[in-house]
């Protein structure tokens, strides 16, 4: 079982980038759509950006398109989004993903979480 593992959140203000990371371990991501997803307060989690690690095709949720931009590294089994133009709406726990099965909107694993905060 693959474990991902999250990092590069943090407190930013409006307008400003941050780029957070995912890294898995374990079995090789090379077959795997692997994504974001992100839980607001009082909200459920909600789909964000994913990538087909084999062929570097890409899904974004229509809240993000223009401002995020999700890539890869499969030799170094990462995955990162870049976050540009960032809105207080955006604050939330932001979750690495992945599925093994052809599933762009229902990952099967999950990581931990890093926590996104928009503030001024």
């Amino acid at each position: 079982q693959v474990q991902l593992v999250e990092s590069g959140g943090g407190l930013v203000p409006p307008g400003g980038s941050l780029r957070l990371s995912c890294v898995g371990s374990g079995p090789t991501l090379n077959t795997a759509i692997v994504g974001w997803s992100r839980q607001a307060p009082g909200k459920e989690r909600e789909f964000v950006a994913a990538v087909r690690m084999n062929f570097g095709t890409t899904r974004y949720a229509d809240s993000v398109k223009g401002r995020f931009t999700i890539s890869r590294d499969a030799a170094q089994n990462t995955v990162y989004l870049q976050m540009d133009s960032l809105k207080p709406e955006d604050t939330a726990v932001y979750y690495c993903t992945a599925s093994y099965r052809d599933n762009w909107y229902k990952p099967t694993e999950w990581g931990q979480g890093t926590q996104v905060t928009v503030s001024s």
